[in-house]
């Protein structure tokens, strides 16, 4: 069993810790000093398969010298305001990537490694895309 806390600081401004003791400051609408909670929704799902696709390309000997990945995501105009459709658009650049290598690893994270976009398909969509940057390992 995993646990995390969250503790309210003051107004809208909390502080979650998760299990090993990490914290990230959350903010409810413009507050100002954190996160949105919605929002950190999204960072949670692209930090999840970034870390599956840094991962599998390490072992498919492909390894990243960048990754970027932006979320956008798409809510209903009523409350409780779910997502209903959130698009990863990853950026990445490496030594021998291939649009097989790139395409079938977002694949496997997003269907088989991702705990986060398991737990959210079937609420909102999840669409992919990539962009594969030029090498820069000569300058």
């Amino acid at each position: 069993m995993v646990q995390t806390t969250v503790q309210w600081i003051s107004g809208k401004n909390f502080v979650g810790v998760d299990s090993t003791h990490h914290s990230v400051v959350l903010s409810a609408e413009d507050q100002g000093i954190g996160v949105k909670p919605s929002e950190m929704l999204l960072v949670a799902l692209a930090s999840c398969t970034a870390v599956d696709v840094v991962s599998i390309l390490e072992k498919k000997r492909k390894p990243l010298s960048f990754l970027e990945i932006t979320t956008t995501g798409e809510r209903d105009s009523e409350p409780p305001w779910p997502f209903r459709s959130i698009n990863l658009h990853y950026r990445m650049r490496g030594k021998e990537l291939t649009d097989a290598a790139v395409s079938r690893t977002i694949s496997l994270s997003q269907e088989k490694y991702c705990s986060v976009a398991a737990t959210i398909r079937g609420v909102a969509t999840i669409t992919t895309s990539y962009e594969i940057l030029p090498d820069q390992s000569g300058e």
